[in-house]
């Protein structure tokens, strides 16, 4: 009896292992059409992804510690001549990236201390649209001047064009409470 069952239960393993290899393919997508047909909804921009190159991944970090630091313009070299913002607050900024980096310096400077936290960072290639994009999760606690302290789980996805410079960003945050102690 006890042999019967390891051998049903080995069945079983190796059906389902099998199943689960002729569904998902190695880049990350969903192979054959009809595992693509049967996904409850249809991604608008892609579902096939692989790593991307992890040089994306230390301009990133580049970016983000220009923006702790409080000068924007340390990261100016990462970024394309024109650029697109989803910010987590609605808004959008979009233009010459010059411009762009001002108004955002300008909301910068609000604030006495900025002390990010990576979580989580990897970079993605769109193996469809060719494009490359690093998704990071963190946590970011700020200081304003009249010594107040919030802090906000952050999740960016940034696009990055075929020279390598970033040209989009969408953002998306979560306040936390309570707000983490001060960075100082």
């Amino acid at each position: 009896m006890q042999k019967t069952l390891i051998a049903v239960l080995a069945l079983f393993l190796f059906a389902c292992n099998a199943e689960e290899k002729k569904g998902a393919d190695t880049k990350g997508g969903v192979a054959g059409s009809s595992a693509a047909d049967s996904l409850l909804y249809k991604p608008t921009y892609s579902s096939a992804f692989e790593m991307g190159d992890a040089k994306n991944v230390a301009s990133l970090m580049n970016v983000w510690k220009a923006w702790d630091d409080g000068n924007l313009q340390a990261g100016r070299k990462y970024f394309a001549d024109s650029m697109r913002f989803y910010l987590r607050d609605g808004s959008k900024s979009d233009g010459p990236t010059d411009s762009t980096l001002a108004g955002g310096q300008m909301y910068r400077n609000i604030f006495t201390s900025v002390k990010s936290t990576v979580h989580v960072v990897f970079p993605l290639k769109s193996t469809d649209k060719k494009d490359n994009w690093v998704c990071i999760w963190g946590t970011e606690v700020t200081t304003d001047k009249q010594g107040k302290i919030d802090s906000v789980g952050i999740q960016e996805s940034w696009r990055f064009n075929k020279d390598g410079k970033i040209d989009m960003m969408y953002q998306y945050s979560k306040a936390l409470l309570p707000p983490a102690t001060s960075p100082n």
